[in-house]
């Protein structure tokens, strides 16, 4: 905890905190949301360094901050700093939401199961979490809280691959026997049982390698989604779709986990809709 309590600010600021963080698209989510609801404040990129993690944190309260997003590299370094962890951080392992508290206590959340599950939600209003397994591809961070998120949803059994396949069986041992580990390889022996099949890596995205899945037994009811949202529409999204299946992009997920935040820090509860997807794609 700081070492003096802190009054709210006037003009309430908020940031996302990565290495790098050029490509984050956070900003331009809540400064749509602020400029769209008339609320003073800001919210701005803050590019954070390891070794400069504690003492960036701990200052920002000072400088007008009410809190902060969290992202690559630091989701799991700011539970070590933060004075009050949510039960759903604890699970995941991971925090990407800080709030600044008026007594200057730090709060770690993590809404990025939040995030994909009010965009699965959205996108496949029909999805029935107690439908069928679910088939989840990698085991890095954002897998984490979707393993979570899917678990509290009802989801009866998740199969897990991942390319390094000890990490998977890492998850495995950490979340319990509802998880079932798949070799890479193997993946088509259960997406015939698939009610939802989730990339959670970066293949498909642009600028990094492709997603080589062959969806043949993949069931035409079954629905797909991919955190990727660069290209909106990925080539494991396009080949789902030629199925017949119900497909969701990433975008969706990105704008869904900012909205718990931004209602800590700026006290209104913004709506995700087409303006803000149009905003944020620019």
């Amino acid at each position: 905890m700081t070492d003096a309590a802190t009054t709210r600010p006037a003009v309430p600021l908020a940031g996302v905190i990565g290495n790098p963080i050029g490509q984050s698209r956070s900003p331009l989510m809540h400064k749509h949301w602020l400029q769209r609801y008339g609320l003073r404040g800001d919210y701005v990129p803050l590019q954070v360094r390891e070794g400069d993690l504690d003492a960036v944190i701990r200052a920002l309260p000072r400088m007008g901050f009410v809190g902060a997003n969290v992202t690559i590299p630091h989701k799991t370094a700011v539970l070590r700093i933060a004075d009050h962890v949510s039960d759903r951080a604890a699970a995941i392992g991971a925090a990407n939401t800080l709030i600044f508290r008026d007594d200057g206590s730090i709060h770690a959340d993590n809404t990025d199961g939040y995030g994909f599950m009010a965009n699965l939600r959205a996108g496949a209003p029909d999805w029935d979490p107690r439908g069928g397994p679910a088939v989840v591809l990698g085991a890095g961070g954002a897998a984490r809280a979707i393993l979570v998120a899917l678990a509290d949803a009802g989801v009866p059994q998740i199969f897990l691959a991942n390319r390094t396949r000890n990490k998977a069986d890492g998850l495995r041992a950490e979340f319990g026997d509802h998880i079932k580990v798949v070799d890479w390889t193997e993946v088509s022996v259960a997406l015939p049982q698939a009610n939802l099949l989730i990339n959670t890596t970066s293949l498909g995205m642009t600028g990094q390698p492709p997603l080589h899945i062959d969806l043949d037994t993949l069931q035409p009811h079954a629905t797909v989604t991919d955190i990727v949202y660069a290209p909106l529409q990925t080539p494991l999204l396009s080949a789902a779709a030629a199925r017949g299946c119900v497909t969701v992009d990433g975008l969706g997920m990105l704008l869904h986990q900012g909205v718990p935040g931004f209602e800590h820090w700026f006290g209104r509860r913004p709506e995700v809709d087409d303006a803000l997807r149009a905003a944020v794609l620019v």
